[in-house]
């Protein structure tokens, strides 16, 4: 029964995501706001909304492993899955934006501050507003950096995006409803599985809830690349990622101190760091290719391994 609650719950969290991203757009799109900040800020943001929901909900629920995990986790699976899926499933990916120069650094900075705040064992409520303050610099740096729409393509835009305000906030407060009821009872019932099998909350949440919670970036991103839109796919992973780092384990830590373990969590924690890394080197050599996205794949690959003999060892205690 955990699991019929649990796979509902996570459907709850990604309808909720997609009625809240929808919505945004065309309030957007109503201000002229360019595609490119739709997809690096509004959609990135909307995509990131399960995993906020579910970690903000571990940290008020005392179960601070869950909240780490998952933003970990889905960090790892945005770049490993999401963008390896993108590059395997795609032709000819030539974003306009150059990521390297402007975007991944941005990336890679957050981790580096988490590393950082870790180090003492616990992520407090001034780590947490240093990098709630970082996420706000990214998003003045995107509008200043931005460029405007042409009018054609701002037209055909609104065309496809019908607005009307009424119909705007119903589906913004049912999105809202959805993640908010979805992402209880995903901690609830994930929790429940965990101590039914042994598990930790840790191998929960970095495994069960972070890819749950990273189906939207999965989903919208391979759409936008299919439809053309590369910048807006790898934006939409860049911008989810430092969302993940900042406002998720910001609005958790604000919530209740979370400890962390560098030692117990190291592989996790690496992995994170080198797929991290392993962006920056592809966009900074432009490698956006089928053999990327196998190498990318490969590191999925050996994060799922190592956190399957994890929880093999967890429940043979």
């Amino acid at each position: 029964m955990d699991f019929v609650i649990f796979i509902l719950a996570m459907g709850a969290l990604i309808v909720g995501a997609d009625f809240i991203v929808t919505q945004s757009e065309r309030v957007a799109l109503r201000f002229n706001i360019s595609e490119f900040v739709i997809g690096a800020t509004i959609i990135a943001l909307g995509t990131s909304l399960p995993e906020m929901a579910a970690s903000v909900s571990a940290s008020f629920s005392g179960k601070p492993e869950i909240a780490l995990a998952n933003a970990i986790g889905s960090n790892i699976f945005n770049i490993t899955l999401v963008l390896g899926t993108i590059f395997l499933l795609t032709k000819n990916i030539n974003p306009d934006r150059d990521f390297f120069a402007k975007d991944t650094t941005w990336a890679l900075v957050p981790i580096m501050l988490f590393l950082l705040m870790s180090m003492d064992g616990v992520i407090n409520s001034f780590d947490a507003s240093l990098l709630l303050l970082l996420m706000g610099a990214y998003i003045l740096f995107l509008l200043n950096d931005c460029h405007n729409l042409d009018e054609n393509n701002l037209e055909e835009l609104k065309a496809e995006n019908e607005f009307k305000w009424i119909k705007v906030i119903f589906f913004l407060f049912i999105g809202f409803i959805f993640v908010v009821v979805g992402a209880h009872f995903a901690i609830e019932s994930a929790s429940s599985i965990a101590l039914t099998f042994g598990l930790s909350e840790w191998v929960i949440g970095i495994i069960m809830i972070s890819f749950g919670t990273s189906l939207p970036e999965l989903v919208i991103s391979v759409a936008a690349a299919f439809k053309g839109k590369v910048d807006m796919a790898i934006g939409n992973v860049i911008g989810s990622n430092l969302a993940n780092t900042t406002l998720v384990i910001g609005f958790s830590a604000m919530v209740k101190d979370l400890p962390i373990s560098l030692v117990d969590n190291a592989f996790d924690i690496a992995t994170m760091v080198a797929a991290t890394i392993l962006l920056i080197y592809i966009t900074a050599n432009k490698l956006y290719s089928k053999p990327a996205g196998i190498a990318l794949f490969i590191m999925l690959a050996l994060f799922v391994e190592h956190t399957f003999h994890q929880s093999m060892g967890i429940t043979n205690i």
